[in-house]
């Protein structure tokens, strides 16, 4: 079984349908000890699959088209937040205090590109809010990792220990990942099937009608959320005043997309959001489990209010497991699983050609989304899904395979895959999508706007999904 198979297969997708991938193979692309291009290639391949397979069930297609998968796409895609310009401005990708440090007893790895965790990171650690590397190195060169791991999640930072995957395998949380699926897929319910609108016109957009909450941050959610807003969603990213985005990363992963603020802690936005969700058809959430549960926002109780919604969970390491709960980043998923040690050795720890966990995770979470849509019209209920880069991790370490594909060319580099544009961000360099089908969208119809600066509200009334 190919990696294309076992993604589709995740997805509960019909097998007969494959045949309609084809597979442009480029040497060079995503090089990396661990077969991240034909993992990447899989994600794409089964989300552009998926999105052909629900806009033919839209427009009344005889056949689902076929998809294109092109690795210099696929990999120039896996690389859109390094290769982002705007107004010829490189983006800051990694904060300084986010990387490698030497601990007494091997290395760990930070994160702290976002102020607040910076900040919990330093508290952890005894040290100045300005503190530089230069104070940090010495301060974690004198504990042991999983001394550091767990000090600094307990204050609410973000650490983790380099482990070997003999290590992870043995490990409480990577033994309870493992043991669940790739994608996790649930009916709550026996909601009524909903009406199928009908599509026209080219290109055809599977998602054209829908609305989709993004309650989602940093790389995963937000491209799996792109993706659809590329297939014609009209999709809501909906953040907190309180938190933040990173503006490099909202100018990238936001494409297509609008951005609004909601307090859900205050009635006037509470009753706001309450208000979107009662016509949305998507939620897509990227917080750890449970965080949202609070707010009234669990699955069964989104069940209730909105019957025959589509859920989209996200989250690091799954709702299973010690470390269920906690937050977490593909960078620092990669340290506790293994792959770093993979990908260098014990003493000098390396890291994935591109955060492959996210983008690829990201591209399983909009292909989920889309199937759990073909199903809901052929059998109705409130569908759930679930992804942690915790298991596509396991898949990649474990359980992928190199395979050949239908045609061989060289990886030249990402130029015949990026673009431009202007926007009120600024002009802006981005990469094209890498979800490619027969009469599909080539392109977002729409730039990413200013952070949290449109109206909490859906766009005007369009074609319904």
């Amino acid at each position: 079984m190919t990696d294309m198979d076992m993604a589709w297969a995740a997805l509960g997708g019909d097998p007969a349908l494959l045949p309609g991938i084809s597979v442009v193979v480029r040497d060079g692309a995503l090089p990396s000890r661990l077969p991240v291009r034909e993992v990447a290639r899989a994600c794409v391949g089964a989300c552009a699959l998926a999105a052909a397979e629900w806009g033919a069930r839209r427009a009344g297609l005889p056949a689902v088209p076929r998809v294109r998968v092109d690795d210099g796409a696929v990999a120039t895609a896996f690389h859109s937040e390094r290769h982002l310009l705007v107004d010829g401005r490189a983006p800051v990708t990694f904060a300084p205090l986010s990387r490698f440090w030497r601990t007494a007893d091997g290395w760990v790895r930070t994160h702290a590109n976002y102020p607040h965790h910076r900040a919990r990171l330093l508290g952890a650690l005894g040290l100045a809010a300005d503190a530089s590397p230069d104070t940090v190195a010495p301060a974690l060169a004198e504990r042991s990792a999983t001394e550091v791991e767990e000090s600094v999640y307990a204050a609410g930072g973000l650490a983790v220990a380099l482990r070997t995957p003999a290590e992870w395998a043995a490990h409480e949380q990577g033994r309870a990942i493992a043991a669940h699926p790739l994608v996790g897929r649930e009916r709550l319910d026996d909601a009524p099937v909903r009406p199928l609108v009908p599509l026209a016109g080219q290109p055809l957009l599977p998602a054209a009608g829908l609305r989709v909450l993004d309650l989602t941050r940093v790389i995963a959610g937000p491209s799996a959320t792109r993706t659809l807003a590329l297939l014609g969603a009209d999709v809501l990213r909906i953040d907190s005043p309180r938190l933040r985005e990173l503006p490099d990363l909202h100018a990238d992963m936001d494409i297509g997309k609008r951005s609004a603020l909601l307090d859900l802690t205050a009635s006037a936005d509470r009753r706001t959001f309450d208000g979107l969700l009662a016509q949305a058809d998507v939620v897509v959430s990227g917080y750890r489990p449970g965080a949202l549960d609070r707010l009234g926002l669990s699955p069964g109780q989104l069940a209730e209010r909105r019957p025959g919604l589509v859920i989209a969970q996200l989250s690091a390491w799954g709702a299973c497991g010690p470390w269920g709960g906690r937050r977490g980043f593909d960078s620092l998923v990669q340290v506790a699983a293994g792959i770093a040690v993979t990908e260098g050795s014990a003493d000098r720890p390396g890291a994935l050609p591109a955060q492959a966990l996210d983008h690829g995770t990201g591209y399983l979470l909009a292909a989920a989304v889309l199937r759990s849509l073909t199903e809901q019209t052929r059998e109705g209920g409130t569908r759930v899904v679930r992804l942690a880069l915790a298991r596509t991790a396991a898949w990649l370490t474990d359980g992928a395979v190199r395979a050949p594909g239908d045609t061989r060319a060289a990886y030249d580099g990402p130029d015949a895959w990026l673009t431009e544009s202007d926007s009120v961000l600024g002009r802006l360099r981005y990469a094209l999508p890498a979800t490619r089908f027969e009469g599909g969208p080539a392109n977002w119809a729409r730039p990413p706007g200013r952070w949290g600066e449109d109206p909490a509200r859906w766009a005007p009334a369009a074609p319904r999904g």
